[in-house]
């Protein structure tokens, strides 16, 4: 009989239940959720057979917030912890503190470093991160900043992310071209598409900015827009002032996978100007290639998805004139669409999914 594990996270992510699901079938694992979190849709907790309870988030001050009930599950009988990497909740500080005069492991999950972090929060993430039995990343590119700080290589493992990659593959396996766009935009200009919430991070008038550049050269784009959020207001009134109103779709926000999948794969290419996160996990799925900036520290690791002329490429960061540039050429270059769209499964398939993440998480939690 393996040990129980406890998993405890700040919030049960719609987007999240591939791998918690994989987790639950494949590990003897208990979960743990926070309650809320902005306006993000909350999983169904009865399709998790090891849920146990819903803590609550108490928030302290600016980002800082306190998990209700986390603490004493310290002092439950479990072996094991695996728990959101997030140095502003103070609850998880105390479950490091506490493990370290323990005989229990408790393993991270999170981003880790970035690049950006000034003095200040480098000694924090040190003196956090350094609590923990083990750190699961996001990416390689953090485990080498990682490293340069100092952490040991042996307690840092590379999981990447994934979404719902089990429901999405086998609607992938039914997807053919249809006629949405020349239907809706009765043109058949190539097309542009965002998907994820509507964000002033994700600077998507950069989009709308391009768009308009690269009309008035010539180059005539259609662009789709799948999500809701508190930029929706500005990004349509910059689009009535650009003169694309037939040519920008906001589709709204939509959580039917089927209909995501079909606008994803009839398009032609991704734009994420900001961070591009799992926009990029979500469209690579379904064969759409991405662009999004070039400055890693600013980027979440989904970026090392991204292969230029295969997966997406990089523009600089903040210039919609690079941004206009790189769309243009991407068009311009003989690139097989079928192609891209194999190379584009073929990094989902390889690394990005719940299969790998679980595999790796089960070497590290039970030794195979």
């Amino acid at each position: 009989m393996r040990e129980k594990i406890c998993l405890i996270y700040n919030y049960a992510q719609h987007y999240r239940l591939g791998v918690f699901k994989l987790m639950d079938q494949q590990m003897e694992c208990d979960f743990y959720f926070g309650d809320k979190m902005s306006d993000v849709k909350k999983l169904d907790y009865n399709e998790l057979k090891g849920f146990k309870k819903e803590l609550k988030n108490v928030p302290l001050f600016s980002n800082f917030y306190w998990q209700k009930g986390a603490v004493s599950l310290f002092f439950k009988d479990y072996k094991k912890y695996i728990i959101l990497g997030e140095y502003y909740c103070l609850s998880t500080w105390l479950i490091l503190f506490f493990s370290i005069f323990s005989s229990k492991k408790v393993y991270l999950w999170s981003h880790g470093w970035y690049g950006k972090e000034s003095f200040v929060i480098k000694l924090i993430k040190k003196i956090f991160f350094s609590m923990a039995t083990g750190i699961f990343l996001y990416g390689e590119y953090a485990k080498k900043l990682m490293i340069k700080e100092g952490f040991k290589p042996s307690k840092l493992y590379v999981i990447y992310n994934s979404l719902n990659y089990k429901e999405q593959i086998g609607i992938r396996k039914k997807l053919i071209k249809s006629d949405i766009y020349p239907d809706h935009f009765e043109n058949k200009f190539p097309v542009l598409i965002f998907i994820g919430r509507l964000t002033k991070v994700k600077k998507l008038h950069y989009i709308l900015e391009a768009q308009k550049k690269l009309r008035e050269q010539g180059l005539l784009l259609n662009l789709v827009i799948i999500g809701n959020g508190e930029e929706k207001e500005f990004l349509s009134s910059k689009v009535l002032e650009y003169g694309l109103k037939d040519y920008v779709w906001f589709v709204g926000q939509l959580y039917e996978e089927n209909a995501i999948a079909e606008y994803i794969f009839n398009a032609d290419l991704c734009i994420s100007p900001g961070n591009v996160g799992l926009t990029a996990m979500h469209t690579l799925m379904y064969g759409t290639p991405v662009i999004t900036h070039n400055n890693f520290a600013l980027q979440m690791p989904e970026f090392e998805a991204l292969t230029i002329d295969k997966t997406g490429d990089f523009f600089e960061h903040e210039s919609v004139s690079s941004l206009a540039i790189k769309i243009h050429q991407w068009f311009q270059k003989d690139l097989s669409r079928e192609e891209i769209r194999e190379n584009c499964y073929h990094i989902i398939d390889k690394k990005f999914n719940p299969d790998f993440q679980v595999s790796e998480i089960k070497k590290v939690m039970y030794g195979y």
